[in-house]
């Protein structure tokens, strides 16, 4: 079975993944690995990822994938973006980054948003292959659903007419980072 790192420490997304990429042995840091502490400086979501997976793939010594991910909402610009995770501040929790969106949404009517994320699948010897998924909806002021992660109670999807949080089975489906992993499945053999 091929290893693969995850460039995480984020155990939803662990399971998240490794359920999609099954038949690949996961590793990541909860199975004993030491990784440098990535500084994510890069201004898009391409380049964040592209630095983490090639600079934990040389630290492990073998292919990883990493991510960048976050929630760009039209009326603010694209925000928070690549700012998603510490969007309200150095000491973040997703709690304090949803009362900061609910706040600055407060008095907009434009509500759409969407998830992006850039996977990007690295090797030691510094070959990449970046792929991004995007999934479309709306932030809903009242937090629904106890299931998911970040910015999920409030991101709606209106074909389900429910929130991420709501559909944990459905999100696995449709998210974000479900776009991204599929696209990079399709090939992930040949970059290995």
């Amino acid at each position: 079975m091929k290893k693969l790192f995850l460039a995480t420490g984020n155990k939803k997304k662990i399971k998240e993944i490794s359920e999609i990429l099954e038949g690949y042995e996961i590793l990541s840091i909860n199975d004993g690995y030491t990784i440098p502490d990535v500084v994510e400086d890069r201004d898009t979501f391409e380049g964040n990822s592209q630095k983490k997976a090639l600079e934990i793939s040389k630290a492990v010594n073998m292919p990883v994938i990493a991510d960048d991910s976050g929630l760009c909402v039209e009326a603010l610009g694209g925000a928070p973006g690549i700012y998603s995770a510490r969007y309200s501040g150095e000491d973040a929790t997703d709690e304090k980054n949803n009362e900061k969106l609910i706040e600055e949404l407060k008095n907009k009517e434009n509500k759409r948003a969407k998830f992006v994320c850039v996977i990007t699948l690295a090797k030691p010897d510094g070959e990449y292959h970046s792929f991004r998924g995007e999934v479309e909806g709306v932030i809903v002021e009242k937090a629904r659903g106890i299931d998911g992660f970040g910015y999920d109670p409030h991101f709606y999807i209106e074909k389900y007419g429910k929130t991420f949080a709501e559909i944990p089975e459905i999100k696995k489906e449709i998210s974000h980072r479900a776009n991204a992993l599929r696209k990079m499945k399709v090939d992930i053999d040949k970059y290995l």
